[in-house]
């Protein structure tokens, strides 16, 4: 009963916040995932993410080579939905996921002073990723083990596989789809701050990662090809209360050249700053907010340029969850 007593007390929200929150991730906005995704919790957990996200720019946002055009003016109103399953992978806390994006995206691009517009709607390259920690505690198989959960140093190894099935349109060069393969590889970190005391979690978050690509074989009827694109992320994470967190986000992306029909574009870089806000709803589901943009965003700049909005709701469950609920009821 001492157990079922903590999971009903102060314990309790930060139990299912960790189901919710480590199921959460994003395909769309340069593939860059929110604060706290990697935190451990229950093996067997499920989850199923409903994002939505507005973003602007001189870019596509699904395009993480960057294969922009400082004249454009693109918007896109992106949902991606999908399913997580964390599970124990080789001895070690592991997790697969699915999820697809779809939705609208148009654009304006000045070429010999005309103005052309382009516009693609429907579904998004699908993404399955892989993760399985190589340093930190071991797999959360029970309650007692999840209430002693503590992230200390934790270094996981993620791979990403996007799959070339989204809408795709040769005749124009702002599509959902992006009509190759491309994998992103990565090692995010987690550094806990200070006692892990439940109103006053820290975290201090690192993710490096490289994104590969094959080529698009017809790009408005040329051949396409990108260098591989480096990605560092950071995030400050703190909670205000057992239900409330927030996180200071930076993100600095290096894209490598972009070649069309032989012609070699050299890469570009930036940065972009935000924040995120999660608040949980009750005991099975959370909704975040945030919001990032790249630090100039001057009218008239050559340099890339990327704004977004998202809201995310997620719901979790798992059977031994759902059995202490019941108990503490009775």
């Amino acid at each position: 009963m001492k157990l079922l007593e903590q999971l009903s007390g102060k314990y309790r929200p930060w139990i299912i916040v960790a189901i919710a929150a480590s199921m959460f991730t994003s395909v769309a906005a340069n593939a860059q995932v929110p604060p706290r995704f990697y935190w451990k919790t229950l093996q067997g957990t499920n989850a199923i993410p409903v994002i939505a996200m507005s973003t602007s720019g001189n870019t596509n946002p699904l395009d993480p080579s960057f294969n922009f055009n400082s004249s454009a003016s693109v918007s896109a109103d992106i949902t991606i939905a999908g399913f997580g399953k964390i599970m124990p992978i080789w001895g070690k806390a592991g997790m697969l996921a699915l999820l697809v994006p779809m939705g609208r995206i148009n654009g304006d691009v000045v070429v010999a002073g005309s103005v052309i517009r382009e516009s693609s709607s429907g579904y998004g390259d699908p993404m399955i990723e892989f993760n399985m920690n190589l340093i930190g505690p071991p797999p959360i198989m029970n309650l007692p083990d999840l209430l002693r959960y503590e992230p200390g140093f934790s270094l996981d190894l993620v791979v990403d596989l996007m799959i070339p099935a989204g809408q795709y349109d040769n005749t124009q060069s702002l599509n959902l789809g992006q009509n190759r393969w491309y994998a992103r590889i990565g090692t995010p970190i987690i550094w806990q701050l200070g006692p892990w005391v439940p109103d006053r979690r820290t975290t201090l978050e690192f993710f490096p990662s490289v994104t590969v690509f094959g080529d698009n074989d017809d790009f408005i009827g040329e051949n396409l090809s990108s260098d591989p694109t480096f990605t560092l992320e950071t995030h400050l994470t703190r909670n205000f209360t057992s239900l409330l967190w927030g996180s200071l986000d930076a993100t600095y992306t290096e894209s490598g050249d972009v070649t069309i029909a032989g012609t070699t574009s050299p890469g570009s870089d930036m940065l972009t700053t935000g924040f995120t806000l999660g608040y949980q709803i009750n005991d099975s589901m959370q909704l975040t907010f945030g919001y990032k943009s790249t630090l100039n965003n001057d009218a008239g700049s050559s340099d890339l340029q990327l704004s977004t909005f998202s809201i995310s709701f997620v719901a979790g469950w798992h059977r031994l969850i759902e059995g202490a609920n019941r108990l503490s009821s009775e």
